[in-house]
């Protein structure tokens, strides 16, 4: 029986795994995509959950509990700006593991660990960037 294993240890001291995993928090609300083994995504997925909602509640208590967690202060304001507003509708559920295969040294199960709506975005991005091609090559042969 599994009572009380609430969590996975992942080979490590708790605070060598705690700042493993503030700092993982940290990357991957400011890049919003991050390649790491699966249960280190697996344990990541419930802290970066929490921040999210914290940034949703958006008072200052909040803000300062997850600025006690985060590293950076630009992870704290767009967590309470940019991702506070675009899951606003959202229950939870922000991320998303996404396998890849095992790591060709040591055969350890990858990952990456995105936002929900990652993909939304970087297409939409894509498109602008596509859309702008054109014009530069009218420009160029214009000259």
């Amino acid at each position: 029986m599994r009572h009380l294993n609430g969590y996975r240890k992942l080979g490590r001291e708790s605070s060598h795994r705690r700042a493993m995993l503030r700092n993982m928090a940290t990357s991957l609300v400011l890049h919003e995509r991050i390649e790491t083994t699966v249960p280190k995504a697996k344990e990541l997925r419930g802290i970066v959950d929490r921040m999210i909602t914290l940034g949703k509640r958006g008072d200052l208590h909040a803000r300062r509990m997850a600025a006690s967690y985060l590293f950076d202060d630009e992870a704290v304001k767009k967590v309470f700006s940019d991702l506070a507003n675009r899951f606003e509708g959202r229950p939870g559920g922000y991320t998303r593991i996404l396998r890849m295969g095992p790591r060709f040294g040591d055969g350890a199960d990858m990952a990456y660990i995105e936002l929900v709506d990652f993909q939304d975005r970087r297409e939409a991005s894509l498109k602008g960037a596509a859309k702008k091609k054109p014009k530069k090559k009218e420009k160029a042969e214009e000259k």
